[in-house]
């Protein structure tokens, strides 16, 4: 790549560089796991920096509605204008057709908004649980610019290569033989979320404090709390 210093004629004296950076890795890592008639979806606590710790109790799981839940990590500054941003379409939402959108029309919508920023996007990485209009768990995982995949399982942010092969054999079975695939049930989908978290704190310096659970059921969102290695 061609720069200044191979056109010497075009300097200007006393011109000053300066680098423009805009975005910030604030770490921490999301797990969502969907089953016949639940999500689940976890999220650990710690805010940083490089190698500073700015807070250890920082929820990063967003209630959209009684039914839908966002985790988001990355830069912590998009993920505030982005859920904020989120909130407000989906109280204009409310206003105009007098009731809540359903969770397939908040991934969709979240998928727009992210692809509108496709220039100088969201450094965010997001993904959101919920039930559908059938109350069967779904869970939708995003790339920057809004793409959007439905699965029944995801892992992300910056344990996701170090959580998304532990899914990939405990929930997807793969590279397992003569394993007949079955329904995962919730009491497991919360073991394997509290495992996958408590191996990632021992391997990532940007995931630890503590990890929250929302479990989404017909009856509402229960919330459950692990403690993790503060180190």
């Amino acid at each position: 790549m061609l720069g200044m210093e191979n056109f010497p004629e075009y300097e200007v004296p006393g011109a000053r560089k300066v680098q423009f950076y805009p975005y910030e890795s604030n770490g921490g890592s999301v797990v969502a796991i969907a089953g016949e008639d639940f999500a689940v979806i976890g999220a650990d606590t710690r805010l940083s920096s490089g190698y500073s710790i700015h807070t250890r109790t920082q929820n990063k799981l967003f209630r959209l509605s009684d039914s839908t839940v966002l985790a988001s990590t990355g830069c912590w500054c998009d993920t505030l204008a982005l859920t904020s941003l989120v909130k407000v379409r989906m109280q204009m939402y409310k206003d105009q057709h007098q009731k809540n959108m359903s969770t397939p029309a908040v991934a969709q919508m979240l998928s727009i908004l992210m692809y509108n920023r496709r220039f100088f996007p969201y450094y965010v990485s997001n993904v959101l649980a919920g039930l559908d209009q059938n109350g069967k768990g779904v869970v939708y995982s995003y790339d920057p610019i809004g793409h959007c995949e439905m699965t029944t399982y995801r892992a992300g942010g910056s344990a996701g290569p170090l959580l998304q092969p532990v899914l990939d054999n405990q929930i997807g079975q793969k590279n397992m033989l003569n394993v007949d695939p079955e329904p995962v049930k919730m009491e497991k989908a919360v073991s394997i979320i509290k495992d996958t978290f408590i191996s990632a704190t021992e391997r990532d310096i940007y995931t630890g404090d503590s990890v929250i659970i929302n479990i989404i059921t017909k009856d509402g969102i229960k919330e459950e709390t692990l403690h993790l290695r503060k180190d």
